[in-house]
């Protein structure tokens, strides 16, 4: 099993940035996807799911209509559209799977998720 993060970088405030994490190994249309995200001495915080069907999506209040979660079952990818960042938005960002019942199902607990990529890091500058 493999999650591989990538589009992380260093932005200005106000900025816009794309993360992407391809997926192997498993069955990725089985699996509801997340975002997670862990800043120097905070412990790991949920960013965003969504579920395996792609129709059912969450988002922690402080990237709402800010972050757009989706994915590509074709392309076994899962992306991440961070808008209007902000510094506080500084973090190494994760994206996990969870395999959930239901194909609506969505998860923002690090206990429901089975796999972890190795984050990207995104750094926001004022």
């Amino acid at each position: 099993v493999q999650l591989q993060a990538s589009g992380g970088g260093l932005v200005q405030a106000g900025d816009s940035l794309r993360l992407s994490c391809a997926a192997s190994g498993f069955t990725f249309s089985s699996y509801g996807m997340g975002w997670f995200r862990q800043a120097p001495g905070k412990e790991r915080e949920f960013v965003a799911t969504i579920s395996r069907d792609g129709t059912a999506t969450h988002y922690v209040d402080s990237v709402k209509d800010r972050f757009i979660i989706f994915r590509d079952n074709a392309k076994n990818t899962v992306n991440l559209q961070m808008n209007s960042l902000k510094p506080e938005d500084t973090a190494n960002y994760y994206c996990a799977a969870a395999n959930l019942l239901a194909a609506w199902e969505v998860a923002s607990t690090r206990q429901r998720y089975n796999y972890w990529g190795q984050g990207t890091q995104v750094t926001v500058s004022s």
